[in-house]
């Protein structure tokens, strides 16, 4: 088991939400990609018709984002649009996942989409606090992923990498997704990594939190976590090559308690 008494906390971010908003909505891990163009529309649907004061993406909007400078043409301008678009009616918040975690500062200025880190704690409906995450920095077990991930969020990292050209960055993209499918497949069956529970309640009352929400695990729940804790699982979305029918939830979240919804159709 890792040693979670020894692992440093994170800073967390506060958020205060306007007291007028009524309904929050959370999705995570669209994995939006020109192969995809069903789940994006779903998720453009939504974010025109939800009835949410405000939507809050926890991670892996994208599939791969290799930088924004990327955000000018092809697939990636069309996401750009799709959330500028969002923006205006809405407040937006983004949260970088593990696939996306570099989406920077000039993409979401241009689309008018508030950045959010990792973690936050969000203050709403009448004082409550609810802390969110994407989620994979508490899979602690994937000790493997773990050091890639410490590797990936050095700064110098990405310099190195935002260096390169863009189709150069494309190609290494590609690259370190196919090694991560080579990686899922030497997986024994329904083998995956959940977050470490005891580092996750240390997480919630540091940031005096009762309850979380993250994505990452694709594994959507409600987990009783002790001590009154209740930690929220989001759904992945897939609604282009789903096995069975497609997954796309939302977590809807107002004053009365938590409700997961299909995405908002088109009126």
């Amino acid at each position: 088991m890792a040693d979670v008494g020894a692992a440093p906390l994170p800073e967390f971010a506060e958020f205060r939400a306007p007291a007028a908003w009524r309904a929050i909505d959370f999705l995570s891990d669209l994995h939006l990609s020109e192969a995809t163009p069903r789940t994006f529309d779903a998720l453009a649907t939504h974010l025109r018709c939800t009835e949410a004061d405000a939507v809050f993406i926890l991670g892996d909007l994208f599939e791969v984002w290799v930088g924004d400078d990327a955000r000018h043409e092809g697939f990636e301008a069309q996401c750009v649009a799709m959330l500028a678009e969002a923006s205006a009616h809405r407040f937006i918040g983004f949260m970088q996942g593990n696939r996306d975690f570099l989406v920077g500062a000039d993409m979401l200025r241009h689309c008018g989409v508030m950045s959010l880190a990792d973690p936050t704690v969000i203050t709403a409906h009448e004082d409550q606090r609810l802390l969110l995450s994407h989620g994979d920095a508490l899979c602690l077990s994937d000790v493997e992923y773990q050091r890639f991930r410490s590797e990936v969020r050095s700064d110098e990292w990405q310099r190195r990498f935002l260096q390169q050209p863009l189709p150069q960055r494309r190609e290494q993209a590609r690259a370190i997704r196919a090694e991560s499918q080579r990686r899922k497949a030497r997986q024994t069956a329904g083998e995956w990594f959940d977050v470490d529970e005891e580092a996750t309640r240390r997480w919630m009352r540091h940031a005096r939190a009762d309850r979380m929400i993250h994505g990452h695990t694709h594994v959507p729940a409600r987990h009783p976590m002790g001590e009154t804790m209740v930690r929220y699982v989001l759904s992945d979305w897939d609604c282009d090559y789903p096995a069975g029918k497609p997954r796309a939830d939302v977590l809807r979240w107002r004053r009365e308690g938590f409700s997961r919804l299909a995405p908002a159709a088109a009126h």
